[in-house]
């Protein structure tokens, strides 16, 4: 059974918090077949700062069909383009990147937002769980690398919606709290939601 969420807003920002010290704003806006994501995020994080800008589109069903990642670090200026066809293949620019093959999203290393794009495509009810892998960009040198993760729904905390995440590639594990919107409020230990 697929859970609907309530129309997403604006815009949302996020404090990142314990991992890295500093800040994520995001504009949502739906476009025809989906919706557009345009983000930004600076932070500290072991002595090193970073600046991520990022845009994703996403399809009718979340699934995401592009995505841009550009970086600014002490190791210069990098930027990605990511394209998807919505059924598990992806381009890296114009080179068809197989190891990819079934992920339906992206996760951004720097955004919390993204986390946003599996729980919106799986629409779990309480007591469900999906394996969700990702295309992953990391943030300070814009590397895409597949990242295995699952969501399972579990009870909700009023009208909070709670996944249990794991991504055991960084020995992860915490419940992430979700508005009706489907936007996470709390990600123990990377950030909290400010609007």
């Amino acid at each position: 059974m697929s859970v609907a969420f309530e129309s997403l807003p604006p815009t949302a920002a996020w404090r990142h918090v314990d991992a890295r010290d500093g800040f994520e704003v995001v504009f949502l806006q739906a476009r025809d077949g989906g919706y557009e994501l345009v983000g930004a995020t600076t932070a500290v994080e072991d002595g090193q700062a970073w600046a991520v800008r990022y845009e994703i589109v996403v399809d009718d069903a979340w699934r995401t069909r592009g995505a841009y990642v550009s970086s600014r670090s002490a190791l210069g200026d990098r930027e990605v383009r990511l394209h998807a066809d919505g059924a598990g293949h992806w381009r890296i620019g114009s080179v068809a990147a197989p190891e990819l093959d079934g992920c339906l999203d992206v996760d951004i290393e720097a955004s919390s937002c993204t986390n946003t794009l599996p729980v919106h495509r799986l629409g779990l009810a309480v007591g469900l769980g999906a394996d969700a892998p990702a295309a992953y960009v990391r943030a300070m040198d814009v590397d895409v690398e597949r990242l295995e993760q699952r969501y399972v729904r579990i009870d909700d905390d009023g009208a909070r919606r709670r996944f249990d995440y794991t991504a055991p590639a960084f020995d992860y594990r915490g419940v992430l709290v979700y508005d009706g919107s489907g936007l996470v409020l709390a990600y123990p230990g990377i950030a909290v939601r400010g609007i």
